[in-house]
């Protein structure tokens, strides 16, 4: 069992829950995020739940081998949020971590050090193995898992328990006893500011409120015409694209961005790299355009910026790039940019009803970036 001392460490202080934090308990466990993030939390929530909390499910929290701690303001002690661990495994020294926070107290790191101060906490007990699940569309719970030093680590399948009784995906992020202290270093770093530009495009993440225009563009027959396999996205399958593009920033499977004319700040397409081989240090890119937008150099300048972000802040070594052997147009996108024809790799794309198609390779080294 982890003992319960109250823990000060980095801002913030880990107590037990006490009679006088029921209204601040009802402030964060009602709000909207929390329920849609926190799972088992009744709905509406009220001071009687906060209540039974406080009186029954924290204790037991405690006597089932975890914990369960309010998130506490230091100079007030006023309650900020609430940080435990659940579900240990004693013969793999491991258990879960999680946390909710006041809406007032979000935006200041403190999911951030509770979270540090309890794994140290936990670890300094005799745990081996923290486990902290986030959903995959929870983008700042990310972050805080990084920041607090956990790795991604992978998918669990319907692992999560959704409000209508149905199940939901959700990431596993973990740290071990012996990993360094500090934040986990990023395989895609966030863009300096935010933007990358060379003031006449700027790319942008891609964010949930861009399904309308990423579709538009990329259900394009013309666009399609050059992926493969060659078939058009649903509508939904795009919001969820943009849903899930924090994330597969953070987990480091991809960065998606929109190129955006800064002149008018309309969209003019969309591009994207996705790490092919993270030991060797090789990254792919991918683009389109819309068509009132072609033949202005915006796909050579969208190219040539995520390249030089790549082998900069990333640290990437070699960016490939793959198109159909008809796509003349984005042969010149890349030649100019500095990317070699390699290979064609026959058969090597899915096509049509069982087709097949070629894949004309191009790479770009540092040395080749024009």
């Amino acid at each position: 069992m982890i003992p319960q001392p109250v823990v000060e460490a980095y801002g913030v202080r880990l107590r037990p829950f006490r009679a006088e934090d029921s209204a601040d308990v009802v402030d964060g466990c009602a709000d909207p995020l929390t329920q849609r993030f926190v799972s088992n939390l009744p709905t509406p929530y009220t001071v009687t739940d906060a209540r039974w909390w406080i009186d029954v499910g924290a204790p037991a929290a405690w006597t089932g081998g975890g914990a369960a701690y309010a998130v506490a303001d230091p100079a007030t002690d006023r309650l900020l949020g609430a940080v435990g661990l659940n579900n240990p495994v004693p013969a793999r020294g491991q258990v879960e971590i999680g946390y909710w926070l006041r809406p007032a107290a979000r935006g200041r790191g403190l999911a951030t050090a509770a979270t540090r101060a309890l794994s140290e906490h936990a670890f300094a007990a005799g745990t081996v193995r923290l486990e902290l699940l986030t959903d995959a569309e929870n983008g700042p719970s990310q972050r805080v898992a990084l920041a607090a030093g956990f790795r991604y680590e992978g998918l669990r399948r319907s692992a999560g328990a959704s409000g209508d009784g149905g199940r939901h995906d959700l990431l596993a992020w973990v740290r071990v006893a012996g990993d360094p202290a500090g934040p986990t270093a990023r395989l895609l770093p966030d863009l300096p500011g935010g933007v990358l530009t060379d003031q006449v495009v700027a790319l942008r993440p891609l964010a949930p409120d861009d399904a309308a225009l990423a579709y538009r563009l990329h259900s394009r027959p013309d666009v399609v015409a050059n992926q493969a396999p060659p078939v058009p996205p649903t509508r939904d399958a795009m919001e969820r694209r943009c849903r899930l593009a924090e994330s597969g920033w953070l987990t480091g499977d991809i960065a998606r961005l929109l190129i955006v004319d800064v002149a008018s700040g309309e969209l003019a397409g969309s591009c994207g790299l996705s790490y092919t081989d993270v030991a060797a240090g090789e990254a792919s890119v991918g683009y389109a355009l819309l068509p009132e937008w072609r033949g202005r150099g915006y796909a050579t300048r969208a190219v040539r910026l995520l390249a030089a972000w790549a082998f900069g802040a990333t640290g990437v070594a070699r960016i490939s790039a793959g198109t159909v052997p008809e796509n003349t147009a984005s042969h010149r996108v890349l030649e100019r940019v500095g990317f070699r024809r390699e290979a064609l790799q026959r058969g090597r794309l899915p096509g049509l009803e069982g087709a097949r198609l070629d894949d004309l390779t191009f790479a770009l080294l540092p040395t080749d970036l024009r």
